[in-house]
């Protein structure tokens, strides 16, 4: 089965679906408010088009791809009433793998519209919405076509599973464990994958275009980190227990790789001044709590609930390769070492933003 017809968050609105499931989505977006907010308003004063075209990439589906558009929507109106600029027209373009719940986004269209109206209390430009199928690391849009690309938790996503000469062990990610052969195949996958994203986007950008892009990453220098594919480990915790009781074959752990690399923000200056398209006009590191996969931050159910994110995130991924069956049995196991390795360590997710600037 091609990582294309796998590779997608659960659909629908369901009890694990990602619409339900995407907290920390949702808090990573808010962190990085201020850094989207000034690109946006930097554009859209040296610019002034009267259409803005802008893409988001790996959009999924549910309330966290409305909050992107709303909050860029906001910042132009707020830009245009302050220097007396005439409306312009949006246009947004939703892009993600062809696997994705687009039928809800666009389900979702006339309660967001209804929403937004709700918060402006005013009329605010046309807004026009298109669904964009297809990898991100091939071209999406005409040349020259878009002014602003905001991309949110979806880079750390790889194009394939790396092309591994030695079996990563007992491990379905980098780990303190995994052989330096299967390091050096992640990152060069990684390397691959982000420069072939920067060549396309530089095309499509119009001239002093932005881009926007928050992933997962990490702060050490070492990808097989604990800041960095902790989670990942838990899970493969998860599945070795199944292991020993005889539920599933080793073989199927030992050859089951997740498609992801998060990056240090070293890692992506190198690759986007060697790439030469981009001018990086801020980059930094934001921290997201465990918890905040619970509303209220829930500590008591953070387990159960941060085991319900991830199973929304990688359940189509798992099943590809083990089957429905015992996918229940998975995600009891992975939210009970989740939950115990909670109370006893501090656990948050690393995320890197990076604000870029198309050159003239």
């Amino acid at each position: 089965m091609k990582l294309v017809d796998v590779l997608h968050m659960n659909g629908g609105m369901g009890d694990i679906s990602y619409a339900n499931n995407s907290l920390v989505q949702r808090k990573a977006i808010i962190l990085t408010k201020p850094i989207l907010e000034q690109a946006m308003s930097d554009l859209y004063n040296n610019l002034s088009p009267e259409t803005l075209w802008i893409a988001d990439l790996g959009c999924s589906s549910g309330a966290n791809t409305f909050l992107v558009v709303s909050e860029l929507i906001k910042t132009v109106e707020k830009e245009r009433k302050k220097y007396g600029f005439h409306s312009s027209d949006f246009h947004f373009l939703f892009n993600d793998l062809p696997s994705n719940d687009f039928n809800t986004i666009f389900q979702s269209l006339g309660e967001f519209e209804l929403n937004l109206r709700k918060q402006t209390g005013e009329k605010f430009a046309p807004c026009f919405f298109s669904g964009v199928p297809g990898s991100f690391y091939t071209r999406l849009f005409p040349s020259n076509s878009l002014h602003f690309i905001h991309s949110s938790y979806s880079l750390h996503w790889l194009s394939q599973v790396p092309d591994l000469i030695e079996k990563n062990k007992g491990n379905v990610y980098m780990s303190s464990t995994s052989p330096p052969s299967v390091i050096k195949a992640y990152y060069e996958q990684y390397e691959k994958d982000f420069t072939n994203f920067l060549k396309y986007r530089s095309e499509e950008l119009m001239k002093g275009g932005k881009m926007v892009l928050t992933f997962l990453g990490r702060e050490s220098e070492d990808p097989s980190s604990k800041d960095g594919g902790y989670i990942w480990e838990l899970l493969s915790m998860a599945l070795n227990e199944l292991v020993v009781e005889g539920l599933i074959e080793e073989e199927k752990v030992d050859s089951f790789n997740i498609p992801n690399y998060t990056s240090s923000p070293a890692e992506v200056k190198y690759i986007v001044e060697k790439e030469g398209s981009f001018t990086i006009n801020r980059l930094e590191t934001t921290r997201v709590h465990w918890n905040y996969a619970s509303n209220n931050n829930d500590i008591i159910n953070g387990g159960y609930n941060l085991s319900r994110c991830m199973r929304a995130v990688a359940e189509p991924l798992l099943i590809s390769q083990f089957g429905t069956k015992l996918m229940d049995l998975v995600f009891q196991k992975y939210e009970e070492i989740i939950t115990d390795c909670m109370a006893k360590e501090e656990t948050e997710f690393i995320n890197v933003t990076v604000s870029l600037t198309k050159k003239k």
